[in-house]
């Protein structure tokens, strides 16, 4: 009888202590917004300059001007991100920024090439998605079951929002 109350006490904690596990989260390089301007360039209106060549430098191309936009401007641009591999397969993320907020992040490449792959990238694509929306950087919480898509995937993201504020 002893040792099965001593079993039963055991079994008890061991449940407890594996219900309550929390994971750590993924290695994660924060992303800083730099102020780096960014350039764009729009179609210029033609100038009547009365037969006379215009002053200053010229545009840099026909019909085109230059503005420069400060960063953390409005407008929104779609960044694709790096592709990583892991032992399940490639990860590619494209990242939707307005301003530097990310709005959207799209699943470009998830492992999908067994059923196993597929079933946990279609359980973990939604959770990734919100995990970065809640974020708003590449430091998201490991996906339990999908621990090696979920590195990958704060990767990718990370390496698209180096390109966009870079």
């Amino acid at each position: 009888m002893r040792r099965v109350a001593a079993a039963t006490a055991v079994t008890v904690i061991g449940m407890w202590l594996v219900l309550s596990f929390k994971s750590s989260p993924v290695s994660r390089v924060t992303t800083a917004i730099n102020a780096t301007p960014t350039t764009t360039t729009v179609p210029a209106a033609p100038a009547d300059t009365g037969g006379q060549p215009p002053a200053g430098p010229p545009p840099p191309g026909p019909g085109t001007a230059t503005t420069t936009t400060p960063p953390g401007a409005s407008g929104t641009r779609t960044i694709n991100g790096d592709v990583f591999s892991n032992r399940y397969g490639n990860v590619q993320v494209a990242v939707v920024l307005n301003g530097n907020q990310i709005v959207d992040v799209k699943a470009l490449q998830l492992p999908f090439d067994r059923a196993r792959s597929q079933e946990i990238s279609s359980q973990a694509a939604p959770l990734l998605h919100d995990e970065v929306l809640q974020a708003q950087s590449a430091q998201i919480d490991t996906i339990g079951g999908a621990t090696f898509t979920t590195d990958s995937y704060a990767q990718s993201l990370q390496s698209a929002l180096d390109r966009a504020h870079a």
